[in-house]
């Protein structure tokens, strides 16, 4: 099973129908992600027969117009409504990426989401883990989705 592409349909899924907005990929896979300045990231935790976790990483301005579409509002700062905007999406990839674990014989679950943001912060594997950080563009910008899974 390829993760990589089902963390890609399941995102263009997921924000085609429920924000609407249209994403495409931005480019290669990347290894590791830069330090995050800005941004606001949506991560929950997967536990099981694997453990990692599943992460979405937004520029705030980018959050704000996620949100705005994703809420039918204007959103003109990164509030309450951003934080769990943020949240659900990385809810609902997480969601999917269990689907297709679990379609492997892997008996996972998920947390609830937290939310970290910042003008600066580094989001860095803690163990020897698979990374797929998948980079994204939409009309508001660039983001990207990242699975982290212990090897």
């Amino acid at each position: 099973m390829d993760i990589s592409k089902n963390m890609i349909d399941s995102a263009k899924e997921i924000f085609s129908t429920m924000v609407m907005m249209e994403i495409e990929v931005a480019g290669d896979l990347l290894k590791e992600t830069a330090p995050l300045s800005d941004s606001i990231s949506g991560v929950i935790g997967l536990v099981g027969t694997h453990k990692g976790v599943l992460a979405i990483h937004l520029p705030q301005n980018v959050a704000m117009a996620v949100t705005g579409s994703f809420l039918g509002m204007d959103v003109e700062e990164v509030n309450e409504d951003v934080e769990d905007a943020v949240g659900e999406l990385a809810n609902m990839l997480a969601g999917d990426v269990k689907t297709a674990l679990a379609a492997n014989g892997r008996d996972i679950d998920i947390s609830l989401p937290t939310i970290i943001a910042g003008r600066e912060y580094d989001f860095q594997p803690t163990g020897e883990t698979e990374r797929i950080i998948i980079p994204f563009g939409c009309s508001a910008g660039n983001f990207s989705v990242e699975l982290q899974l212990e090897r």
